[in-house]
């Protein structure tokens, strides 16, 4: 039986009743939801905006196990991810995509012994079936020393991934409901309260008047703002001080024509990474600007670091010219976007060893989850270890599953492949369209094309690969509500669809509802 929404009754009137509702729609929140409706639990999900409407749409793109994390002697964590990256390119061949990444170490930078030692720990923390093992290189000699600057002589190669994270916490919720979980967006929590055994839990969609459900479990992943979630449920005063943490990343046209990522040292040491993306362009990013504020104003604040300062921009260019011989400036920059990411205090306002999350309740009482911090990469391991730490609360629960199943679409054997016989299937159609749906949807390409030949049969088309047919699945399928819904998190066509071709897609959207 599918769970019951917010607005709905059972048959007795009263409110609709869940093993677990999550509070937050991004990488953590979805693969929580996912993992739990598998596991024979009864799922509600709400997202105060879209599915990974935040944070969870503005990383670096990666699938890593954190090189920089060895500075710091993060061996098991940095284990545990490049682990989980092997495990999740299996599962989502149409979203992660295995690269050769080429540090290039220039005069000031880490010296190549203390980077010789970090790569060597890197392999073998991988374990036997990883990418491969790095390689020691003399970029004078050979095509991949080609785009830098001579002062960039030696360098070092290795293997990790990218990812499209948006469309991966999408499909993830997409296999949640799939699976039984009630996803709901643009729905906020507005009161909860314990009630023995159970949550009692406020829900409101826009204006309306909230709506109750109850919860045998609570799951507050809703990240930059998982302070006042946490206050509103628990009814504590929030701590005076909240540290965010800000990353902006800025696009460009393409740089290289090679497919490598290639990962420079800034002055102040950070590594900025150059990814190719989407084809056309070149993805640069981030920057680490560390936000505090009173935690009332947590999300004001959130909202106002999303804008990519100049300051930013001109560090990530001139991070940028260092390195390459092609120079670029803030003018060049077709698209920036930036994510923040919560810093926990403890009262001496040091940063605290948090675990990756906390569990609030006695024996008797209904358990809240707050889930502290996370990534893409380990999002389904931390999901895992939530439910296994709640499954003496559920007498019913199954076991993990998550570890070698696939993502909706990802029923391949390797991208490449797959995409090669779409576009032999589909001649007429064009291969860029086609590799777009694919890198998007994997294997349900199929069911959005449909019996289409043409390009004209996949109905309007508003530029960027995007036609109507694949606009209709995301309204049907994804929780699709606005064009920025569309153009940005759904797929990444608002960097080629003009401003024509965006009012058309607002107005056949709009039409579209409404019919």
């Amino acid at each position: 039986m599918i769970p019951m929404g917010p607005n709905a009754k059972d048959d007795s009137g009263r409110p609709p009743a869940f093993d677990l509702v999550v509070v937050g729609g991004g990488v953590n929140g979805t693969a929580i939801a996912r993992d739990a409706a598998g596991r024979g639990l009864s799922v509600l999900l709400c997202e105060q905006g879209d599915l990974a409407g935040a944070t969870s749409s503005a990383s670096s793109k990666l699938i890593h196990g954190g090189l920089d994390a060895l500075e710091r002697f993060k061996f098991l964590q940095v284990r545990r991810a490049l682990r989980e990256r092997d495990a999740l390119m299996e599962n989502a061949l149409h979203l992660i995509h295995a690269k050769r990444f080429v540090l290039a170490r220039g005069p000031g930078g880490r010296p190549a012994w203390k980077l010789g030692i970090g790569f060597w720990l890197y392999d073998r923390l991988g374990g036997p079936h990883g990418l491969g093992h790095h390689e020691v290189l003399d970029l004078t000699a050979g095509p991949l020393g080609a785009p830098l600057k001579a002062a960039l002589a030696e360098g070092f190669a290795y293997s990790d991934c990218i990812v499209d994270d948006s469309r991966f916490v999408i499909l993830t919720a997409v296999d949640a409901a799939r699976r039984g979980a009630e996803i709901l967006t643009q729905t906020r929590i507005v009161g909860a309260r314990r009630e023995a055994e159970r949550w009692r839990v406020e829900l409101a969609e826009g204006t309306a008047a909230p709506r109750q459900v109850f919860a045998r479990a609570l799951v507050n992943a809703s990240g930059p703002w998982a302070a006042i979630v946490r206050a509103l449920l628990l009814g504590e005063v929030p701590a005076n001080k909240v540290r965010l943490m800000k990353g902006s990343h800025i696009v460009l046209p393409r740089l290289y024509e090679d497919d490598i990522v290639y990962v420079l040292e800034g002055d102040d040491r950070r590594l900025v990474f150059v990814i190719p993306f989407e084809e056309d362009y070149s993805l640069i990013g981030a920057t680490a600007v560390e936000l505090e504020g009173d935690s009332l104003d947590m999300a004001d604040a959130a909202a106002d670091a999303l804008e990519v300062t100049s300051t930013e921009t001109r560090y990530l260019c001139d991070a940028v010219n260092a390195c390459f011989e092609t120079a670029v400036e803030p003018s060049d920059v077709v698209w920036s976007f930036a994510g923040v990411r919560p810093r926990p205090d403890d009262d001496s306002g040091r940063q605290r060893r948090a675990g990756p999350f906390d569990l609030d309740a006695s024996a008797e009482e209904a358990p809240l989850v707050s889930v502290n911090d996370g990534e893409i990469t380990t999002a389904r391991w931390l999901a895992a270890k939530v439910l296994d730490r709640l499954a003496d609360r559920f007498p019913q629960i199954r076991d993990p599953w998550t570890e070698e199943a696939l993502l909706p679409g990802g029923e391949m054997d390797d991208f490449e492949s797959f995409a090669a016989e779409l576009i032999g299937d589909y001649p007429d159609i064009g291969p860029d369209v086609l590799r777009g749906l694919a890198r998007r949807h994997g294997t349900l390409a199929r069911a959005i094309i449909g019996t289409a030949r043409r390009p004209a049969e996949l109905g309007w088309y508003f530029g960027g690969g995007l036609h109507a047919a694949e606009v209709e699945w995301m309204m049907a399928e994804e929780w699709t509500r606005t064009p920025d819904d569309v153009l940005w998190r759904r797929s990444k066509c608002g960097l080629a669809v003009d401003d024509q071709g965006r009012a058309a897609l607002s107005d056949y959207m709009s039409r579209n509802r409404s019919g």
